[in-house]
């Protein structure tokens, strides 16, 4: 029997976020003080605070989420899991936690990684739309038709997929989808066109980060959201996170090779319940019986 720990990526922020572990583990309080000299203003403060509105920027949700998920994993009491893997930004912390990068420079990846992207959102406007009720091949068919640019950028579950792309593009793409018959086309609140080619120069940015940080073989297979299959050699790591940046999230084609390699149970480890209801409604499409779901937040 195989058990997988899994980790969210932005969205799944919250006020309050890590304040309790913190209070509770000296080994926790330590971790997030040196995060806060690592990324030179104290997150922790943002974090453990009432005011949703402070996390939102790419470049305080993005570390927030890594800090809470990797501190949680290395402080909370579970078995060594068999495989890990992540949703988008959460493919860090999967990565941390399964000692293929080490915190710190997790974190400054991480790091790099946010403020590169919240460049490109400013630079380049771009939207993200969540589409509900149809098949991944329409909403792929329907992207490819449309003039400007428009991806699929999150396969989340059957039937749920994100788009990705310049304001219009989307716009566009979201009524011909609902005339398709999509029950919903939702934008989603988000700064920019994550996923998708209008991240390019954040890839860029980040490409010289990676390159020098020292990645390492981790200790279990990391499933990894551009193939969704599990991987243990640091160069293929590197060149997938890279990937991703511009590459949809593959988070159900992952669930299910996780489901077929064996997995029984899944420990969300983070912010949020997001991926335990997503692995509920991917196992229970395929058929899957006695798949176990938790959550350590």
């Amino acid at each position: 029997m195989s058990y997988a720990r899994i980790f969210p990526g932005q969205g799944s922020q919250f006020p309050g976020m890590g304040r309790e572990i913190y209070e509770s583990s000296a080994k926790a309080r330590d971790m997030m003080e040196r995060a806060n000299e690592i990324l030179g203003f104290r997150i922790t403060d943002l974090m453990f605070g009432t005011d949703g509105q402070a996390l939102l920027a790419t470049n305080v949700t993005q570390p927030a989420i890594y800090l809470h998920s990797t501190v949680l994993a290395q402080c909370s009491d579970t078995v060594q899991p068999s495989m890990a893997g992540g949703h988008s930004l959460g493919e860090f912390s999967a990565l941390a936690a399964a000692g293929a990068i080490g915190f710190e420079d997790g974190l400054r990846l991480v790091s790099i990684r946010a403020s590169a992207m919240q460049k490109c959102c400013e630079n380049t406007p771009g939207r993200m739309a969540v589409i509900l009720g149809l098949p991944n091949e329409t909403v792929e068919e329907v992207c490819r038709g449309i003039g400007g640019v428009v991806v699929p950028a999150n396969y989340n579950s059957q039937g749920q997929i994100v788009i990705s792309g310049e304001d219009d593009a989307v716009r566009e793409a979201c009524d011909t989808l609902k005339k398709a018959g999509a029950k919903r086309a939702l934008p989603l609140q988000v700064s920019g066109a994550f996923h998708s080619p209008l991240m390019e120069p954040a890839r860029q940015e980040l490409a010289k980060a990676i390159e020098s940080a020292g990645f390492k073989a981790p200790v279990c297979p990391v499933y990894q959201n551009v193939d969704a299959l599990p991987h243990t050699d640091p160069e293929e790591i590197k060149a997938n996170l890279l990937a991703q940046l511009t590459s949809p999230v593959k988070w159900s084609q992952t669930v299910e090779n996780m489901l077929r390699d064996g997995c029984v149970h899944f420990t969300e480890t983070g912010p949020g319940t997001v991926l335990q209801g997503l692995v509920k409604r991917i196992s229970g499409t395929l058929g899957y019986e006695n798949i176990t779901i938790e959550g350590i937040q």
